[in-house]
């Protein structure tokens, strides 16, 4: 089929950052782009062809968009499976599959399926209700401390909460969720694997992420990670092992803990672009936006060794401040080497919302390292 220039029509669910970031891309070949999303002020909307406000969950919203399309990808993983599974029995290819999303969707299925395919994870328990968490406590089957996830709909850091005594139980959710072991761990490292239809795989290197203590989001996205040669190709291995048996097509991000021992556990994946993969649009031969693009398309995938070492720090809004969207500061920063600023387009911030980002590029990774912190130091995202 002919994408570039053509009557080709592909469709991305959600309208966010990341799909705006990939939509840079499809501007590039010239491939004409539907977008779906709930916010007429989605960031994506100044960049497509056409537009759809919507309900990304609701079945006949996400079915009719997706009649109108040839592909269909998502850059959010919450979205209406069974209108995914509806369209793709009608003929219409949606990457990655509505059966990976399904699994995906639900952490408990996740950590299952991880079960099922021999893939190491951390011990783990799975509730049908938040309340049953007490009770498997005092009857001695759940310990303290040990980490809660929502089942579903967690994002960004929401719907997980480390739990250290019976007080930190109080105002959870009250639906299906997991506890896990809480991981003494060196790093938090992250692999992205791209596999087209034809089963070509390619991995990016392996990034090591560090988090706000608060907020539980990434802070930086350092690339390479630093880790020694033989973790590293560990984490990698692991990484395909659970492409392969996803057998996905597009982008699977995999997030992993380095134990103190050096032994690689499975955290959870996405199946979309993923924040530990946005300095690659700087740093990378090819983006993982531009990757995830050829990738579902069935193209030839491009080359994903790093051109040079690169640092993304998160620009999240401050806290105390809500309201129409101030980047204080960021002049200052565009003075320094080998920094990009990505401003995603959304016009009112609160805290810890994902504001944007940036990206330092430096043939010396400490130095990216030490320029990242006085970015993070200066810029701020603050309201009117």
């Amino acid at each position: 089929m002919n994408y570039f220039s053509s009557n080709f029509k592909l469709g991305i669910l959600g309208g966010g950052q990341l799909g705006k970031m990939m939509l840079y891309n499809t501007r590039k070949f010239d491939i004409q782009t539907y977008v779906l999303d709930p916010s007429d002020e989605a960031p994506s909307k100044m960049a497509c062809n056409a537009f759809t406000q919507g309900d990304l969950m609701d079945f006949d919203t996400v079915y009719n968009f997706g009649k109108q399309v040839d592909i269909l990808t998502f850059e959010i993983e919450n979205v209406n499976v069974d209108a995914l599974e509806k369209l793709e029995k009608e003929g219409i290819k949606v990457y990655p599959s509505s059966k990976n999303l399904r699994i995906i969707q639900n952490k408990a299925k996740q950590k299952l399926f991880y079960l099922d395919n021999n893939l190491p994870t951390s011990e783990f328990s799975r509730f049908a209700y938040a309340s049953e968490i007490e009770d498997a406590i005092l009857n001695g089957g759940l310990e303290f401390p040990f980490v809660w996830k929502s089942a579903q709909f967690g994002y960004d850091g929401t719907g997980v909460k480390v739990v250290r005594v019976m007080d930190d139980l109080k105002d959870l959710p009250k639906g299906e969720c997991i506890t896990e072991e809480l991981i003494d761990f060196k790093n938090e490292l992250a692999v992205i694997v791209s596999r087209n239809p034809d089963g070509d795989v390619k991995t990016y290197p392996v990034v090591e992420m560090e988090f706000h203590p608060e907020a539980n989001q990434v802070e930086y996205v350092i690339c390479p990670a630093r880790i020694s040669e033989e973790v590293a190709l560990k984490a990698q291995e692991i990484a395909l092992k659970v492409s392969k048996a996803f057998n996905h097509v597009g982008l699977l991000a995999v997030e992993m803990f380095q134990t103190k021992d050096d032994d690689i556990l499975i955290n959870e994946v996405a199946p979309r672009p993923h924040n530990s993969g946005h300095q690659t649009i700087e740093a990378s031969y090819t983006s993982q936006f531009e990757q995830h693009i050829r990738a579902i398309l069935n193209l030839p995938l491009g080359k994903t060794d790093s051109k040079v070492g690169g640092i993304m720090v998160n620009l999240v809004g401050a806290e105390g401040y809500t309201g129409d969207v101030i980047y204080e500061n960021i002049a200052e920063i565009m003075k320094m080497d080998g920094v990009t600023p990505h401003i995603y387009g959304k016009k009112q911030t609160r805290p810890f919302r994902k504001m944007g980002h940036v990206t330092i590029v430096n043939e010396d990774l400490n130095i990216a390292r030490k320029i990242a912190e006085e970015v993070k130091n200066t810029i701020r995202v603050i309201a009117k």
